[in-house]
């Protein structure tokens, strides 16, 4: 062992190729890199995911910061030598051109990806934290509870997705105390509760079955041997060993719910259409289509990029916290 040492240390003057003086040219690894650098490495090999992530944050700086982009409020009416300047065609200073309100359509995108992001971001975590909490309690107590919280999610997963939330939607007109948890009728708020409460269930399933298999571990036996409780266990082991799948699900989850939202204001149950947002724009436009097309495929753009790109990130962090990927 002394040897190895002196060699590490001092290098190796008698070997081929000269002087050896790293542990590297022993093959041996200095220091390992721990399981997120890895993952950075993978992440940053996918290209796509890459071009992905510069182009979302790119759409998420436009929309934060609209106010710095353009210089026309999402509902400020337009005029022209007193005249509504009312359905015009793209051109200089109105990129998107004007809808039939005479509101710059440029405007209306940068303000209406602020809300069709927040909700898609907020209803991932939402529903992935409480997806995540009932799928660990599940898996690691087994028995009843199992049973309870699985035959839950089975009914959840039974219910038509888009009836139930076109449903939803119109109960907080009806029922006040709907509308005492749920928000008012057609607000961000309620669109947001509405969403998160039917997209939990996916996440749950998935992340049952990961602690199904890791509570049996040597590392769980050996917690549970020295003493730690099973909220301890829970915490400490079994959810940081799920973190890249919750990951993946959490970004996944942000490019369905904006879709959902659009889906939604498209019909007309979503978001008031006064509130601008991609699925409204789509929506109120869509009668432009053979006239004017880009009043429809400016925010119809906006959505397809965002989830193309949302999704293309999610298959970048699937390959990065695959632990069947070796390579760095």
């Amino acid at each position: 062992m002394t040897d190895l040492q002196d060699l590490v240390t001092t290098g190796a003057p008698g070997l081929p190729g000269g002087d050896v003086s790293s542990s590297e040219s022993l093959g041996l690894e200095a220091k390992p890199l721990s399981p997120s650098r890895l993952a950075w490495r993978r992440f940053r090999r996918h290209k796509l995911a890459m071009l992905s992530s510069v182009i979302l944050i790119l759409i998420t700086v436009l929309c934060v910061f609209a106010p710095l982009f353009t210089k026309y409020g999402p509902n400020q009416l337009i005029r022209v030598n007193g005249v509504k300047f009312a359905l015009q065609h793209p051109q200089h200073g109105h990129w998107f051109g004007t809808n039939e309100r005479a509101n710059d359509m440029w405007s209306n995108v940068l303000y209406g990806g602020r809300v069709s992001l927040a909700v898609g971001i907020t209803v991932a975590l939402a529903s992935t934290a409480f997806g995540t909490v009932v799928g660990v309690l599940a898996g690691y107590y087994g028995g009843w509870l199992d049973d309870v919280l699985m035959r839950i999610t089975d009914l959840f997963l039974a219910i038509p997705f888009l009836i139930a939330l076109i449903l939803l939607t119109d109960l907080p007109a009806s029922q006040p105390w709907a509308q005492t948890i749920i928000g008012p009728s057609h607000s961000v708020r309620s669109i947001i509760f509405i969403i998160a409460i039917l997209f939990w269930m996916p996440v749950a399933r998935i992340l049952r079955g990961l602690v199904l298999s890791l509570k049996e571990k040597e590392f769980v036996e050996a917690a549970r041997a020295a003493g730690a409780s099973n909220a301890r266990i829970m915490l400490r082991h079994l959810v940081p060993n799920c973190t890249g799948q919750i990951i993946i699900n959490t970004t996944l989850a942000v490019a369905a719910a904006i879709v959902t939202e659009a889906a939604l204001s498209f019909l007309g149950k979503g978001v008031d259409i006064f509130t601008p947002t991609w699925g409204n724009l789509l929506g109120n436009n869509q009668g432009f289509l053979e006239s004017n097309p880009a009043l429809v495929l400016a925010p119809g753009f906006a959505i397809v990029i965002t989830v193309v790109c949302v999704n293309f990130i999610g298959d970048g962090l699937r390959d990065a916290f695959d632990p069947k990927q070796l390579s760095v």
